[in-house]
């Protein structure tokens, strides 16, 4: 929410009335200097970094909100939500990294702003950063970690998400399968739902809704905020100053930026990403390693230091990270990408050709067919049958939808790769795509990929 929202402040500059709408909201930021006196960093490379930092925030939101949105205990003073934004250098792209909050870091030598004392450098979660030192020192150890150079810094009290979303006129977001968090008490169907801003807040908030936990959080984070984004660049809303000032002030009031991201900066940058759309964007998570528990700080995740060094080295050259390609019109949504679902075809029929045909045809749509096919005990199958081991369910209702009136039969100890026998029946392969389509390396994907059709 908080990238697509500051992309929509900047997307509006496309004329004096921008200039004069972003000025009068620039003298509403707060201010923050997160580079003072910062040594030896990273060589800037092409393009834009912005660090977007979310912090908890709920002491700011009321009794009723907390009840209703499941928001009780103390906030922690550290950062909820930490992004790497990377605006190309040719202002048509922006790349979005997800850096885990429980990710094992090593913060420089800093002193304690809350303690005045000196600590030399040493092991924390990321997220313990901010409470030790604040922006300045949230800085300091992302460019430690990943080697770009910030150049912006943005922060963000969550706790006016739920406005921001309501000023918009609310989210359209789309679900697979039902959505059920009792801890925030999330409850959607699967389907299609226009989220008001605390539906929304309960949408990216939770964690239990699978077994994914954080990483399944910011993936559908990344969904609400290209979502968002959609509704922003293609509502009008950008084109209406009234209607603009008041979602981007509701937004901004609660902002704290560095000194040399102004209205000027934000105006220009504006100019030129005036074409902005949804597919403009790409979203990834940095890659993990490890996980478990780190001594002295607690269960943590490591990144995988040889991709994430990938990464990061595409950051600054300035590299897209997905292939941008649109989403296929028309593909039925299914709950697992057809990228991560390894198959294996079978000729169950006496036509010479079909399991060639049923590859080709499976891997097209995007399934990761072994492009071997073999053939079948037997040479009579009347219907296509895929046969499954039952912990990988999801994976092959998923592949059924594409194999339209196809048998399912679960198949135990059968491993990860689902087995399609072709039969008499077979009429072709219907396309599908899932919300999270990612690809290559990095698992990253398009804005317009990942939004409803």
């Amino acid at each position: 929410m908080r990238v697509a929202t500051t992309l929509s402040v900047l997307v509006l500059g496309a004329g004096a009335i921008g200039h004069a709408v972003m000025t009068s909201l620039d003298t509403g930021i707060s201010r923050v200097d997160p580079f003072r006196d910062m040594k030896n960093r990273p060589e800037a490379g092409h393009g834009m970094n912005l660090l977007l930092v979310g912090t908890d925030g709920r002491d700011r939101i009321t009794k009723d909100e907390k009840d209703k949105y499941r928001l009780g205990g103390a906030p922690c003073h550290c950062t909820d939500t930490i992004m790497l934004v990377h605006i190309s250098r040719d202002r048509e792209r922006a790349s979005v990294v997800s850096l885990p909050r429980d990710s094992y870091a090593e913060v420089p030598a800093h002193t304690d702003q809350n303690s005045g004392e000196r600590h030399q450098a040493h092991p924390v979660k990321l997220n313990a950063a901010y409470a030790e030192g604040g922006p300045a020192l949230t800085v300091r150890t992302v460019e430690q970690m990943t080697k770009v150079k910030i150049d912006h810094y943005l922060e963000v009290d969550f706790t006016s998400f739920m406005k921001t979303v309501d000023a918009l006129g609310g989210v359209k977001v789309c679900t697979t399968r039902p959505m059920k968090d009792k801890y925030t008490g999330l409850d959607l169907a699967a389907g299609s739902h226009e989220l008001d801003g605390g539906q929304a807040l309960q949408y990216v908030r939770s964690r239990s809704v699978d077994g994914a936990s954080d990483l399944g959080r910011m993936q559908r984070q990344q969904r609400f905020l290209a979502a968002l984004i959609k509704q922003a660049t293609g509502s009008g809303i950008l084109l209406n100053p009234m209607r603009f000032r008041t979602v981007a002030a509701t937004m901004l009031g609660s902002v704290r930026a560095d000194k040399g991201f102004g209205a000027d900066e934000m105006f220009a940058l504006g100019r030129a990403m005036r074409g902005f759309s949804a597919a403009s964007s790409e979203f990834t998570s940095v890659p993990l390693g490890t996980m478990g528990p780190v001594k002295g700080i607690g269960s943590a995740v490591k990144w995988d230091t040889a991709k994430a060094e990938r990464l990061f080295r595409m950051i600054r050259e300035d590299k897209p990270l997905a292939a941008h390609r649109r989403a296929t019109p028309g593909a039925t949504l299914v709950d697992v990408a057809p990228q991560q679902i390894r198959v294996q075809v079978y000729n169950g029929t006496r036509e010479d050709g079909l399991g060639r045909k049923v590859d080709t045809a499976l891997r097209s749509t995007g399934f990761l067919t072994t492009r071997t096919p073999l053939n079948g005990t037997a040479t009579d199958v009347a219907r296509t049958f895929v046969s499954y081991d039952p912990r990988w369910d999801r994976s092959a209702r998923s592949l059924a939808t594409a194999l339209r009136g196809c048998e399912l039969r679960p198949t135990k100890g059968q491993g990860q790769t689902l087995r399609v026998t072709a039969g008499a029946d077979y009429r072709g392969v219907a396309p599908v795509r899932a919300r999270d389509a990612r690809q290559g390396e990095f698992g990253a994907v398009t804005g317009d990929q990942v939004t409803c059709p």
